[in-house]
């Protein structure tokens, strides 16, 4: 997954103005206690960030 597709799938359910916050201020338990932001820093893959995004915020399985 390319970070563009990543963060069209995160404002697609997050919204414009909350995408972003979320991603630097929401920590996770799925990403080791990172920030999306964090995660992706430290060289995740934006596919396996979205699917712990996924699981964390329970998205269903038609929007992932």
């Amino acid at each position: 997954m390319r970070l563009t597709v990543f963060w069209e799938h995160m404002t697609d359910h997050f919204g414009a103005g909350y995408a972003d916050s979320f991603a630097r201020d929401h920590v996770m338990a799925q990403l080791g206690g990172r920030t999306v932001h964090e995660a992706l820093d430290a060289g995740w893959e934006a596919k396996d960030v979205w699917r712990a995004v996924c699981e964390a915020m329970g998205i269903p399985p038609e929007k992932r």
